[in-house]
């Protein structure tokens, strides 16, 4: 068995925004890549002695990783739209574990026949499955919809293992026509993603409530914009009027997203509630976009950051029946440990993020294996973490 302990926290998230904080915990246990304990160094002395590994928090604060759920992968470490390598494990700096594909769109002469997206699909699911960028899990294969596919063709790619579909990007004359395929890739068990907003990139096309409305996906990806915003009387009747989860994203309108979140959490929506980066695109590459959006939604909205950090894991981890996102017995072990940033006049990451500043991470752990100490792209913790054994070959250089 492998074993790991983190222990000393200051404050345990539980990635659940109903109870966002892990009360009377300062541990967490994982084996195998499993969580196996959250609670009281006092009361898990054996399986902290039992680790190959134990990190000290030292005070600060143990949290789910981020879930990027609008992450525009192709093959590889690579990014077609900004020609960059290694920006996966970049990514992997900036707190972030697992990320969902909203279709490989990017890809360099992308195919519209059914032939074509099938195999593009497959491929991507396939490949990532046996590749971990920086250690992170990449949940890629994500079907882009065309008019020509089949419910043959759906059954065909549930056979493979396809769980993801992105509507918004297919030869529709009418995106409205695409109703037949998004009924069909849900009958099949695939999550339908749905661009929403303004065109994005050449080949796509606005899509409006209307659109959202009749197509009734199961998720309206970046309704704060992608980059550029619905109506706000059409984001209302999204709101009120569907259970389609609602993806706020760092590549779009924040004053759409502060009062998309405040709405939600106000009347009882927050469960839809998922954030993503929307990036690589025209944005740039942000290794720190789903933490700034953290930070930005909740200094700005005044919810408090623990339950925004949820919005970011554990409510990503529900859409999309993923395996991390909560620091619960039995999750995947993805988990960061994170403070104030040196200097910042917060005490804590919570109260950093509550003011609007990006928490220092000092140590990433994705599928119970340390990845990372000091965060090269973060500011450097107050409170860095003591490993034993000591792991030099980790520590990297901030700016």
């Amino acid at each position: 068995m492998s074993g790991i302990a983190i222990v000393g926290a200051g404050t345990v998230l539980s990635g659940d925004h109903r109870r966002p904080v892990v009360e009377d915990a300062d541990t967490v246990i994982a084996v195998d890549g499993v969580i196996t304990a959250v609670g009281r160094h006092a009361d898990l002395t054996a399986e902290v002695e039992a680790g190959e590994v134990v990190v000290d928090a030292r005070g600060a604060t143990i949290a789910p990783g981020l879930i990027d759920s609008h992450c525009h992968v192709v093959l590889g470490d690579y990014t077609p739209r900004q020609k960059t390598v290694d920006f996966l494990a970049s990514y992997v700096h900036g707190g972030i574990t697992s990320v969902v594909s909203p279709g490989e769109i990017h890809a360099q002469g992308r195919p519209h026949s059914a032939a074509g997206v099938k195999a593009l699909a497959i491929a991507a699911r396939t490949c990532f499955e046996n590749f971990r960028p920086g250690g992170m899990t990449v949940h890629a294969g994500s079907v882009v919809l065309e008019p020509c596919l089949t419910d043959q063709d759906f059954a065909d790619l549930q056979d493979a293992g396809v769980r993801l579909a992105k509507f918004g990007f297919g030869l529709y004359e009418d995106p409205a026509d695409g109703y037949d395929q998004v009924r069909s890739a849900q009958a099949h068990g695939i999550t339908v993603m749905c661009h929403s907003g303004g065109a994005s990139i050449p080949g796509s096309k606005p899509i409006t409530p209307d659109h959202l409305l009749h197509l009734a996906p199961d998720v309206c990806g970046h309704i704060n914009g992608g980059p550029t915003s619905l109506p706000t009387e059409g984001v209302d009747t999204i709101i009120e009027d569907t259970t389609m989860a609602l993806q706020l994203v760092q590549a779009g309108n924040l004053r759409s997203a502060v009062r998309i979140i405040e709405k939600c959490d106000a009347e009882g929506h927050f469960d839809r509630v998922v954030i993503g980066s929307d990036t690589p695109t025209g944005t740039g590459v942000m290794p720190l976009g789903v933490v700034k959006t953290v930070a930005e939604l909740s200094s700005l909205s005044g919810i408090d950051p623990a339950r925004v950090w949820a919005a970011a894991t554990g409510n990503n981890a529900r859409t999309w029946s993923l395996p991390a996102g909560f620091l619960t017995i039995g999750s995947a072990a993805d988990i960061v440990v994170m403070d104030a940033p040196w200097g910042s006049t917060a005490s804590d990451a919570l109260g950093a993020l509550s003011i609007g500043d990006i928490p220092g991470i000092s140590a990433v752990v994705t599928d119970g294996v340390l990845r990372n100490l000091t965060s090269r792209n973060t500011p450097r913790a107050a409170r860095l973490v003591q490993v034993r054994p000591l792991m030099p070959h980790l520590t990297a250089d901030g700016h």
